[in-house]
């Protein structure tokens, strides 16, 4: 059977929350954000292993996540670096299954469903690599020097995390040297000269940001309790 690894971060200090306790650690429906993105995976596949990455700072944080998910043993803490490469490269570094499937996800992340993950998996294990995108609602301009210009929002995808890889794929290209073009890890694999594959995302995989962000995490979870369709 293949080996399953989702490598979570979860090392940032989301300064745009305006909270002291960073966002992954506030409280979501009782359990923190970063609790319920690690439920998610576990839900999805109980033979998948979880790497954590977090700050330094924050580890009794996560110890304590830890030991009240639902498989705390599949779990192991790393620390984060300074730049999110630098957070995913540490928790790539005890992998060494060159056939193993790689999910990484954003730890704020947390509406992230068991069928996406899924979804994720069987196309990376098919193509070598799943990146969730979905399209733009919104009206889109972009800056010129004579103000705003129109952009084809059908042209335009958002783009969401599990970013999934084969790792053979994946930790070659995180031997690469940090690059400001890395925004994501898709573009840190694209620059071997990968092509990657990308699915239907899930309008619901929000990442939290802002406090309005925990008001429709909440709404979210409260329907799926409901059995609603969101």
């Amino acid at each position: 059977m293949i080996k399953k690894i989702a490598v979570i971060v979860a090392a940032g200090n989301g300064t745009r929350m305006g909270t002291a306790t960073p966002k992954q650690f506030l409280l979501l429906k009782h359990k923190p954000v970063l609790w319920h993105s690690i439920a998610a995976f576990q839900n999805a596949f109980e033979d998948l292993e979880i790497i954590l990455v977090v700050s330094p700072e924050h580890f009794p944080t996560a110890e304590e996540i830890r030991m009240a998910s639902l498989l705390p043993l599949q779990i192991k803490i790393v620390s984060g670096g300074k730049t999110r490469f630098e957070s995913v490269r540490n928790g790539l570094r005890g992998i060494t299954e060159k056939d193993a499937i790689v999910f990484i996800h954003d730890g704020v992340r947390c509406l992230v469903s068991s069928e996406l993950i899924k979804n994720c998996f069987t196309e990376a294990q098919k193509t070598g690599s799943a990146v969730p995108v979905v399209a733009t609602k919104d009206s889109l301009r972009m800056r010129s020097d004579t103000g705003f210009d129109v952009i084809d929002r059908n042209k335009i995808g958002i783009v969401q995390t599990p970013q999934t890889f084969r790792s053979d794929i994946l930790l070659n290209a995180f031997k690469q040297e940090h690059d400001e073009r890395f925004t994501d890890e898709a573009t840190v694999v694209e620059q071997t000269g990968q092509t990657i594959h990308f699915i239907s995302g899930e309008d619901s995989n929000i990442k939290i940001t802002r406090p309005i962000d925990l008001l429709v995490a909440e709404a979210v979870l409260g329907g799926r309790e409901r059995n609603l369709e969101i």
